[in-house]
């Protein structure tokens, strides 16, 4: 199993896809010219601060909101390793396996993690923070094929043999 581990980031509940992006920011032809804005209607230093490897923790419904595939890329494109969420928007956990970015659910971690602390992951098995462990489940072989080869469409071409 993989394991790494970063610096948490912490959000609350219902962080919605105009707070990963805001509308606005969608003008911009990349993601690299989209990335500065990430979550700025909540948090507008925090696109600045996030480090490549650091984790994201938030609530329940992380992600609800419209089905902008932006909203997972940025977050992505921020370097964030993963997002641990109480529970995530079909739509936005769906744009993300499809991204490249991974999602994990744990009920308990946002409500006792602080801003700051490191993290470690063993993907599909367990979180560990602050001297505890958290079960996590794992994602289908499916998925985890998509993950791992950096999104659907590197993984298609990786199954199909063109690349």
């Amino acid at each position: 199993m993989e394991e790494f581990q970063g610096k948490v980031w912490k959000l609350g509940d219902d962080i919605d896809t105009d707070i990963i992006l805001p509308t606005e920011y969608l003008v911009f032809p990349t993601i690299a010219e989209m990335k500065p804005y990430a979550f700025s209607p909540l948090r507008p230093e925090l696109a600045g601060k996030i480090a490549p490897g650091d984790i994201i923790v938030g609530g329940e419904n992380f992600g609800c909101g419209s089905s902008r595939e932006q909203a997972p890329e940025v977050v992505k494109a921020l370097g964030v390793r993963a997002v641990i969420a109480k529970s995530f928007a079909r739509i936005f956990f769906r744009n993300a396996i499809n991204n490249g970015l991974l999602l994990i659910e744990c009920r308990e971690l946002s409500d006792e993690v602080r801003e700051g602390d490191t993290i470690s992951v063993t993907v599909g098995e367990k979180i560990h923070a602050n001297g505890k462990d958290y079960k996590i489940a794992a994602l289908p072989e499916n998925l985890m094929e998509i993950l791992n080869a950096g999104g659907l469409v590197k993984a298609m071409r990786k199954r199909n043999g063109l690349n």
